[in-house]
């Protein structure tokens, strides 16, 4: 990679970092699982620099390299093994207007019993106000997949949380 190239790639990670660990805690729930997820898609985002530059929207390929980072992690079996008995905390998010720590406490946790890729899906839709087409691009399937992997997370949510607390919390 030539020297400028690099330096872009430099600025650029250490800009959007904040956020890129922002998203893949959220999917993660898991403070060194997300960092791990960080890393594997900023390499691949190294690897991929001149296609990333290339794109029109570098944050949405950066995201889209997170999320597919994370979904490809899931589907690896050591993924599964917890190493710990208790619950990791999480750090708190920065949020304009934060919810008190009983319902993100159980929020999370909630999130965390929904599949990986409603999960993905939930996180893109309603915490990060994607569109369904833009979903859809990230996760590489269609938006009919999208609207259905939301309607099932969202039943699997009201079903831990009830319906009040899911339509609180942004969720038709």
């Amino acid at each position: 990679m030539r020297a400028d190239d690099e330096q872009a790639y430099v600025d650029y990670v250490t800009s959007a970092l904040p956020a890129l660990r922002r998203l893949a805690l959220l999917l993660c729930r898991d403070p060194h699982r997300a960092e791990d997820v960080v890393q594997t898609a900023i390499t691949r985002l190294y690897v991929h620099w001149h296609r990333a530059k290339a794109a029109g929207n570098l944050d949405g390929y950066a995201r889209t390299t997170l999320v597919r980072s994370f979904l490809n992690e899931q589907r690896m079996t050591w993924a599964r093994v917890r190493l710990v008995g208790a619950p990791v905390e999480t750090p708190n998010l920065p949020a304009a207007q934060p919810p008190d720590v009983e319902t993100r406490t159980v929020v999370h946790t909630a999130l965390s019993r929904v599949a990986p890729k409603q999960r993905a899906v939930l996180v893109l839709r309603f915490l990060y106000d994607l569109p369904v087409a833009e979903v859809a691009r990230v996760l590489g399937c269609s938006e009919g997949n999208v609207t259905s992997q939301t309607a099932q997370g969202l039943k699997r949510l009201r079903k831990l949380l009830g319906d009040t607390a899911v339509s609180a919390l942004g969720g038709r």
